[in-house]
């Protein structure tokens, strides 16, 4: 056994973890490589992606030495000149700070066109990469566009077994490979999507995870409801349900390790056999004692007695539940098909079954939106509350973001001062009814809207952002200085301007459901149709 080795097996008892896996000593490895979450331990550790995709490259691989790397974590590998690959896993617009901040830390050039043949080659991958690659694209070698669970294991097997090849040699083979996108080389690149014939869930539990020691299994993967400004939507289309079968048997397997069980996906209760899965864990707890289930959301108009008793048996006295806007109005026009009754109804069905209380996601600056809509959400939180005083109520707030390949990538942000008057209001009102409300930053929802429309001209502003210490003042200035002259656009100009239905977006290039011939086309129309509802 090597040294690096035992200091992997070290690493993982302080860290108080447990292989659902054969977790294999590998000795002379033939290819090493660093696999990052640009995050802490414990938020890297509760991504069933990031986490799922370890699994299945350390398993497939008796030659391959993979390593976790979070910002607050030390590497076995110390000299960079051992590592043939690093590749990051990126879920927010913001991570780009703390991926800036690894590779600082371990002396590597941001830009790719920095990095010689002795640098080794970094990618990456991950739902914001996947929605807009333009904006980061100048800082890795390649990125992977759609799903990763069977295409990062082909592109290891690929890059091991040609390890004599130079950058450039590789860089022109992978660009063939689907979802592979290679800047500069690459024209038109199809999203990957996975067929999920197999259940995705944890390989790994730990006591350090946000979500300690807690099994997750993916249930299904996308929702058919295609909100127009829903980016996990759209990316995950088609929409695919695990096989209830597998699901059981994953269930069972999670089980001889933890009494802590999550589902997670975008509507897990449009499963077609959620009520039969919801069914089988409920005689499991009558088996298993203490047995905990947590789920990520609901829809209101889902919600049955059932799920709900299921819920309170194991252990869960809070859900949320998505319903975005206050009227039926404006949730007509963002294609949430969810009434007020049926919202009234979930909550009633809620209440009268045991839960104690729900969270409420909403979001304020939605295409179309008016005062009245504010105020009938104001209404809408007292009619809820009027249900019964004792049933705890929270109301999460964000406000529109446009993002890439959604209907409305169109549409127009709301000026800063605006959003932030609405939410003065609702905090105002919210209070008085005795509600809670938490609401985003409107400024760093400013910025998260900047990145979601970036191209490959800011990679310039990004590096002098993080080097002036990645706050929102650096935000600001910076883009007076590096940006504002070559774009012609001041930083809320460029944050509050909208395309024209004809204009080519930096994204355009890549394809994300093979289902549909002309998705431009299909994205204007969709766009047009929802705000022409009245």
């Amino acid at each position: 056994m090597d040294c690096d080795n035992i200091k992997a097996i070290a690493n993982s008892k302080e860290r108080k973890e447990t292989f659902l896996y054969n977790k294999k000593v590998k000795n002379n490895s033939k290819y090493n490589i660093w696999f990052a979450f640009p995050q802490i331990y414990s938020f890297g550790m509760s991504s069933l992606g990031y986490v799922s995709i370890f699994q299945s490259i350390d398993e497939k691989f008796d030659d391959v030495y993979i390593e976790r790397v979070f910002t607050d974590s030390k590497t076995n590998l110390k000299n960079i000149n051992d590592i043939d690959l690093i590749a990051f896993s990126v879920s927010f617009e913001l991570d780009f700070l703390c991926i800036f901040k690894i590779m600082e830390k371990y002396k590597i050039p941001f830009k790719a066109c920095e990095r010689n043949e002795s640098f080794p080659l970094i990618f990456a991958g991950g739902p914001c990469i996947t929605a807009n690659p333009c904006a980061f694209e100048k800082f890795f070698d390649f990125m992977l566009l759609g799903d990763g669970e069977d295409m990062n294991v082909k592109i290891v097997e690929f890059l091991k077994e040609n390890k004599s090849l130079t950058k450039e040699e590789t860089l022109q083979k992978l660009s063939t490979f689907e979802g592979v996108y290679v800047p500069n080389v690459s024209k038109k690149v199809n999203k990957v999507t996975s067929k999920l014939d197999k259940c995705i869930y944890t390989g790994m539990l730990s006591e350090n995870s946000f979500f300690a020691n807690t099994f997750i299994i993916e249930l299904v993967r996308g929702c058919a409801n295609r909100c127009g400004f829903c980016l996990a939507s759209y990316l995950n289309l088609p929409v695919r349900y695990i096989d209830y079968n597998k699901i059981v048997e994953t269930i069972d397997l999670g089980l001889q390790y933890t009494n802590k069980i999550a589902f997670l996906g975008a509507l897990i209760a449009a499963h077609p056999k959620f009520d039969q899965i919801c069914d089988y864990i409920y005689k499991k707890s009558n088996e298993i004692e203490n047995l905990e289930l947590s789920i990520s959301s609901l829809r209101l108009d889902s919600l049955t007695p059932k799920i709900v008793q299921t819920l309170v048996k194991l252990g869960q006295k809070h859900v949320t539940v998505a319903i975005e806007a206050g009227s039926n109005r404006l949730r007509r026009v963002i294609n949430k098909n969810l009434n007020e009754d049926e919202i009234l109804n979930g909550v009633k069905i809620a209440i009268e079954n045991g839960l104690k209380g729900m969270k409420f996601y909403t979001m304020i600056g939605l295409p179309t939106e008016t005062q009245e809509d504010i105020c009938e959400l104001v209404n809408l939180a007292k009619k809820i509350k009027n249900l019964d005083k004792t049933f705890d109520v929270t109301f999460s707030f964000s406000t529109f973001v446009p993002k890439a390949h959604t209907p409305f990538q169109y549409c127009q942000r709301e000026e800063t001062k605006s959003l932030e008057k609405k939410y003065e209001y609702i905090k105002r009102e919210f209070h008085k009814l005795g509600v809670k409300a938490r609401c985003s930053s409107v400024k760093w929802d400013d910025v998260q809207t900047l990145i979601s429309k970036a191209d490959n001209s800011f990679d310039d502003y990004f590096i002098q952002v993080y080097k002036k210490g990645g706050n929102l003042g650096a935000f600001k200035s910076c883009f007076k200085e590096c940006l504002e002259e070559k774009i012609g656009k001041s930083f809320n100009d460029f944050i509050t301007s909208n395309p024209n239905y004809n204009d080519v977006l930096p994204w355009d290039f890549i394809k994300i459901n093979h289902l549909i011939k002309d998705e431009k086309m299909f994205l204007v129309k969709e766009c047009k149709r929802l705000l022409s509802i009245n």
